[in-house]
């Protein structure tokens, strides 16, 4: 995500680090590559200026041209003010009514409907809510039959109707989720290929119905500064309240996520990270955190959304048995392998991870195509051919039974000796936390040990 911005970025201020002394002309420098970089990206114009003016203004004082790792304190100053551009708190989304209407809008194609699940789904995860969905989107063909497929997915209720006006859909949904007994209603809304005056009239009489308590526009990312224009021309219609980037995983440039809040005026509330729809880390969405946003731009991660990922991932009862069984001088077996393989999928994969971990994302570079969800797939399916014995009992694994193995799993006794050096080599590693803590290991791996291969 934003791999493009945040490798320029870091490049601009490579330059600046380890430097005693900066002068005014190093910080020019490196305000012209971040000036290409944002220019690049498809920021904003405006943003672009807000950002640098700011930046130069912060970074050009005595203090910190002359102070203790200038280089360092002039990133801490961009980071601040990516930050700044973001919006400096963390939006969330509130229940001021028994029953609370979202009214989600966008063009077409933006991701409204997908979008309406997953945040129906969000919300149920995270705030216990008990929603239900209506489409009102009567001119796409399956647009309905969509979202009612997502619902029974997902278990949540769907407004089954035959009317094919909007404005009359509208005055069902409201009766269907009274009767449902539902505190949430999710309203998705048609969308058109461009900007028209039906389209808004529409919105406006079913904004007139349903007297929202939000109304968030879905944008795509990878539209870029033409995402910014869209909401603004929504926003002169009706009152948008928060802000949905959807594509966001395939969305190298970032430029549309650091322009949307400075142009509009509006918050983005969540990233959309994939199609998936489905329960915790299965849902491909986010919670839109500025702090956390700007720590993977520059390189520096984002640790709260890598801890909440671990606990949707895992339950406290599998994570006390493993921890119990590697301080017990037991040895890890593949089926400890096995549940740490699903946890990692279910996390987005070993890529995701190492970007939300500080000063990883060099690694990230070098890891790529080689630590991914096909190799993931790959390890499990070399497990899922051994027997429960061989699971259990890593030591029976002689030549002949890896054959059979890789037969199996239609793959070469290569990738099940791998496998086998993995399990080995993790419990090298829990051997050496036992003995000497978290220091015996880094020193090892400061000797040559280096982490198990994969």
């Amino acid at each position: 995500m934003f791999d493009f911005l945040s490798e320029k970025l870091q490049s601009a201020f490579k330059s600046l680090k380890g430097k005693g002394i900066l002068t005014e002309a190093d910080v020019e420098a490196a305000l012209r590559e971040l000036r290409l970089a944002l220019l690049e990206a498809d920021v904003s114009l405006s943003a672009i200026k807000h950002l640098t003016a700011n930046v130069r203004q912060l970074a050009t004082g005595e203090k910190v041209l002359s102070g203790i790792n200038p280089g360092e304190q002039v990133t801490k100053i961009v980071y601040d003010q990516i930050v700044e551009l973001l919006g400096t708190e963390e939006p969330e989304l509130t229940f001021p009514a028994p029953l609370t209407v979202i009214l989600m809008v966008g063009l077409q194609g933006s991701g409204k409907t997908t979008s309406s699940a997953k945040i129906a789904q969000y919300c149920v995860d995270k705030y216990g809510r008990k929603p239900v969905m209506a489409s009102l989107d009567v001119y796409r063909p399956a647009a309905i039959a969509q979202l009612e497929e997502l619902g029974k997915r997902l278990d949540i209720p769907t407004l089954s109707s035959t009317s094919t006006s909007p404005q009359e859909r509208t005055k069902q949904a409201l009766s269907f989720a009274k009767e449902s007994g539902a505190n949430l209603l999710i309203l998705d809304t048609a969308g058109r290929t461009d900007l028209n005056e039906e389209l808004m009239e529409e919105l406006k009489d079913i904004h007139k119905l349903s007297v929202p308590h939000h109304v968030i526009l879905c944008a795509d990312a990878q539209a870029g500064h033409s995402a910014v224009d869209v909401a603004e021309a929504f926003k002169k219609t009706i009152p948008v309240s928060g802000l949905v980037l959807t594509r966001v995983d395939g969305d190298a440039r970032g430029g549309a996520a650091l322009s949307m809040r400075h142009v509009t005026g509006v918050p983005i509330l969540f990233l959309g990270v994939g199609e998936a729809v489905g329960r915790g880390n299965a849902n491909k969405i986010e919670p839109f955190r500025p702090h956390g946003l700007a720590g993977r731009i520059l390189g520096q991660g984002d640790v709260l959304s890598l801890v909440e990922k671990v606990q949707a991932a895992s339950s406290e009862e599998d994570n006390a048995a493993l921890e119990k069984k590697m301080m017990s001088g037991k040895e890890l077996d593949f089926n400890d392998i096995s549940k740490q393989l699903k946890m990692m999928q279910r996390m987005g994969g070993m890529g995701n991870m190492l970007g939300l971990l500080p000063g990883m994302g060099a690694l990230k570079g070098k890891l790529e195509g080689k630590m991914d969800d096909k190799m993931l797939a790959r390890q499990q399916a070399v497990i899922s051919s051994m027997t429960p014995k061989e699971r259990k009992n890593p030591k029976l694994l002689n030549a002949k039974r890896r054959m059979r193995i890789a037969k199996g799993c239609g793959l070469q006794v290569a990738d099940v000796n791998k496998l086998v050096k993995m399990q080995e080599g993790l419990n090298q590693m829990t051997k050496m936390l036992r003995k000497g803590g978290l220091s015996a290991l880094t020193g090892a791996m400061g000797k040559g040990g280096g982490f198990p291969k994969f």
